[in-house]
């Protein structure tokens, strides 16, 4: 039995942040009932596909959930959206505002309906600030919230963008944590509530964590943000003589272990690479100074020694090898799925297990496929 077995879900949400959201709610064993319009989540087509509607990235976060289509501005389908709502643990979405009172769905009209109800609004900013009710994605919150500066930063070249949707996929594990904590609180006080998870927000705090840096202290010398380990130029994958490796020397010891081993004992008792106070203040140094180190032999010759010394260390992986990851392998990690009309699928699994068992995904849903299916469990007429 899985964790969340019981609980049902109104998803409202489409493309990437509430679906990744509402996708690993599912996983862990919710109800997730999607609801969409006639024309289906943009997702349905963005990336490769086989089948239409069933393109990659919409199969990459909506796995295990139920499609039910309903126009949302037709008025006919309001009592089936009625009769979902009251039916329903939770309800996510990510519309606008602005757009929410036009479709009766401000928390107000919502929560009268169904006072246990979790009502859960994915935003892209706070609605009490200036920016409240602006569209945003990720694009747009990358840049905003300092990520895209801080690639500059550590580059030196121009402001980049992470090559992964890294704001919608964060701020939808941020959700993931407000929606079980305001489960526990109605399990434990028998209350529903609003939760509100403004993209923006979350991405400063997430980006801040180690970049708030002297500006943590008001009243100190410096408010100089930005942690220097972090925007080294030199932290990156180093070069050896075949390849690259990534290597994580981070105690005293391990400075002492590698510089000694690898022929520098000299280094070794260099006071800038003897503390972790030292090697912060000569980031720059450290790193630039293992660099040339590291260049000297192969990749396989220094995990070699890495592995003797315990330094966390391990060559590139491309994303294609890690289908055939050893450990990935082992663990099962990827799971399958046979579909009668796409054939095999292939998904990365559940990273959590419970009970020592990996939850299995759910087949991603065709648009409209179960929409008969809930509104007979709902009682509703078509």
């Amino acid at each position: 039995m899985l964790p969340l077995e019981g609980i049902r879900i109104v998803d409202l949400s489409n493309v990437v942040m509430g679906p990744y959201t509402t996708q690993i709610l599912a996983d862990y064993g919710a109800d997730v009932i999607k609801v969409e319009s006639p024309s289906g989540d943009d997702a349905r087509r963005t990336g490769q596909y086989i089948e239409k509607n069933m393109a990659s990235l919409f199969l990459g976060v909506n796995r295990g959930k139920r499609s039910m289509v309903l126009d949302l501005k037709d008025p006919t389908n309001k009592k089936a959206l009625h009769a979902l709502i009251k039916s329903a643990d939770i309800l996510v979405h990510n519309i606008r505002p602005q757009k929410l009172a036009a479709l009766a769905l401000t928390p107000e009209q919502i929560c009268a309906l169904n006072q246990q109800l979790i009502y859960v609004s994915l935003t892209g900013f706070g609605q009490d600030g200036p920016y409240g009710g602006r569209p945003a994605y990720d694009d747009v919150i990358q840049g905003m919230s300092g990520l895209a500066a801080l690639s500059q930063r550590h580059s030196g070249e121009t402001p980049r963008y992470l090559p992964t949707v890294t704001a919608d996929k964060t701020v939808g594990l941020f959700a993931v944590g407000a929606i079980l904590a305001a489960v526990v609180k109605r399990e434990r006080h028998g209350t529903g509530g609003i939760v509100e998870i403004p993209m923006f927000e979350s991405m400063v705090a997430f980006n801040l964590v180690e970049h708030m840096y002297g500006a943590t202290f008001e009243n100190g010398e410096s408010e100089k943000m930005g942690y220097p380990r972090a925007l080294a130029r030199w932290r990156r994958p180093f070069s050896t003589t075949d390849g690259y490796i990534c290597v994580m020397p981070y105690t005293d010891r391990h400075w002492r272990d590698l510089l000694i081993a690898a022929g520098f004992p000299d280094l070794a008792t260099d006071e800038r690479f003897s503390s972790i106070a030292a090697r912060s203040q000569h980031t720059e140094h450290v790193y630039e100074t293992l660099g040339s180190i590291l260049e000297s032999r192969d990749t396989e010759s220094w995990l070699d020694m890495f592995a003797c010394l315990q330094i966390p260390a391990c060559p590139i992986n491309q994303p294609e090898d890690l289908l055939q990851d050893p450990h990935l392998v082992d663990v099962e990690f990827f799971q399958h799925i046979n579909d009668a009309q796409m054939g095999n699928l292939r998904f990365p699994g559940v990273p959590v297990l419970f009970d020592g068992i990996r939850p299995h995904p759910g087949t991603p849903p065709r648009l409209g496929e179960h929409t008969l299916q809930i509104l007979d469990e709902l009682r509703v007429d078509q």
